[in-house]
């Protein structure tokens, strides 16, 4: 089958706007992203249930889950983590047309890979967030044991290590992770956060 031959028929499925009126909520992508060991997936959960506690309906992508399971085939080289995000993004794009916020924490280590999440998604839904924790800060926390293993190189194309981080040009809001007080970086993405996903029954009917 060729692609010639694919006829999406999103027209004849309920549409975004009647699913975040019924939601009332509107759908956006919270994308995290920061050096393995930055505080991504803590922030992001802790973040889920803070919203979750204010009636808004998440849902978190993760690295390591998504990496086990919908896209456990690829592997660490640029074309596959290219790929990774890419799968990711249109995930991400489904869930938010059904008018669920989602919650993506991944390394997405490069300015090009994150633009063409951004792409993607749309640059009104995707909101970056940079947890721009210091790199010796990360390695010293090394919860899993990653930059011990890439600095003995048995980890190859390792971000940080053998592998560059490019930090975002413009994040939607960036956060250092150093010495977390998980509550109140919390809150303050909230406030940045909150006017972006608030449902307004007079702007949306």
């Amino acid at each position: 089958m060729t692609a010639n031959n694919i006829h999406p028929e999103f027209d004849k499925i309920k549409d975004r706007k009647s699913k975040e009126i019924y939601l009332k909520q509107r759908a956006k992508v919270i994308w995290f992203t920061g050096l393995s060991g930055s505080g991504k997936t803590t922030l992001a959960s802790a973040l889920e249930k803070r919203l979750f506690e204010l009636n808004y309906f998440c849902q978190i992508l993760d690295g390591d889950n998504v990496r086990s399971g919908i896209n456990k085939n690829l592997k660490f080289t640029e074309e596959d983590r290219l790929e990774n995000i890419r799968r990711i993004a249109e995930v991400s794009k489904l869930f938010m047309n059904c008018g669920i916020i989602l919650i993506c924490a991944f390394i997405s280590p490069t300015n090009e890979i994150r633009e063409m999440a951004r792409e993607i998604i749309g640059d009104d839904d995707y909101l970056e967030i940079f947890v721009n924790t210091p790199l010796s800060v990360c390695e010293n926390r090394d919860p899993k044991g990653l930059y011990k293993k890439a600095r003995a190189g048995e980890i190859k194309n390792f971000t940080g290590i053998s592998s560059p981080f490019e930090a975002p040009d413009h994040p939607f809001i960036e956060v250092d992770n150093s010495n977390p007080n998980i509550d109140e970086t919390v809150t303050t993405l909230l406030k940045a956060i909150i006017p972006e996903i608030k449902f307004d029954p007079l702007k949306e009917l």
